[in-house]
């Protein structure tokens, strides 16, 4: 989510759990399975994948997710050295891992399509849910401060991504200014995010908490072409709980409630807000 941001953690020994799988970076060469998913237009139900289907090697001027991942100001020239810069898109099949906790930090990821999840490990193994990504955000900027990254970055379904080599962006950044100052503004987010993750955690109810994160992300929705009202959850319940430091019984109990009084109505993961402004009230 935009408002949230990751808590940078140290992960401890590795626990007895499964691992999950690390990504095997193919270059998607047809049509992926996302471009269908991934298709959905204005004010109708949507997931957390873009707007438009995708193809490997459709340049970012074509990109649906362009105003969201591209500075604007960029003359022609430098907007085709931007190009220029960027890996051709890869496919993370769901549950593949993009990044882990500890690894070099080398580039990052513009999310194209689908939606991730960051992660850190608590001292006794379990699972802490950092944040949220889908179409638009931008993952790895964890990894700037160490030089290694804080998290796992964890695809919850099939996803692409665009891949920036971190230095090469740097050369740009010191070449062009709007490019430096577009960077600027992905790492201020950071710090805002934090910021209201630590309020969201910190202050208030578990009520408010549910409420707050369905009318975020219906915002998020909403900038990017889909409907507000209606959509379809990619994370479970128990993942929206670990982010929100609640218990997954909680979140369920929440989402009822919500529902007896009118606020929403759900099904399984489809959620469909009924009272937007009832909803900010909670």
């Amino acid at each position: 989510m935009s408002d949230v941001a990751d808590y940078l953690g140290t992960r401890p020994p590795a626990p007895t759990a499964a691992v999950v799988p690390t990504v095997p970076l193919v270059p998607i060469s047809s049509r992926s399975p996302l471009a269908d998913a991934a298709s959905s237009p204005q004010g109708k139900p949507a997931g957390l994948a873009a707007p438009d289907a995708k193809r490997a090697g459709v340049p970012c001027s074509s990109c649906a997710m362009q105003s969201f991942c591209m500075p604007e100001g960029l003359t022609r020239a430098e907007a085709e050295r931007i190009e220029a810069l960027i890996c051709p898109s890869r496919t993370i099949r769901n549950g593949e891992t993009l990044f882990r906790t500890g690894d070099s930090f080398q580039s990052l990821y513009a999310v194209r399509a689908g939606s991730f999840k960051t992660v850190v490990m608590h001292r006794d193994g379990r699972e802490q849910v950092t944040g949220f990504h889908q179409a638009g955000d931008m993952l790895g900027l964890d990894g700037v401060c160490s030089g290694h990254h804080s998290c796992d970055a964890v695809a919850i379904e099939d996803s692409q991504v665009c891949i920036i080599p971190f230095h090469l962006l740097e050369a740009m950044c010191r070449d062009v200014k709007v490019v430096q100052q577009h960077v600027h503004r992905m790492m201020g987010g950071e710090i805002v995010r934090e910021a209201t993750l630590m309020m969201l955690l910190g202050t208030m109810s578990a009520e408010q908490r549910v409420a707050t994160f369905l009318l975020n992300l219906s915002g998020k929705l909403s900038k990017r072409g889909y409907s507000p009202a209606e959509f379809h959850l990619r994370m479970t319940r128990e993942e929206i709980g670990s982010y929100l430091g609640m218990k997954l019984e909680t979140v369920s109990r929440m989402l009822s409630k919500f529902q007896k009084d009118g606020l929403v109505d759900t099904h399984g993961k489809q959620i469909r807000i009924l009272d937007m402004d009832g909803l900010r009230r909670v």
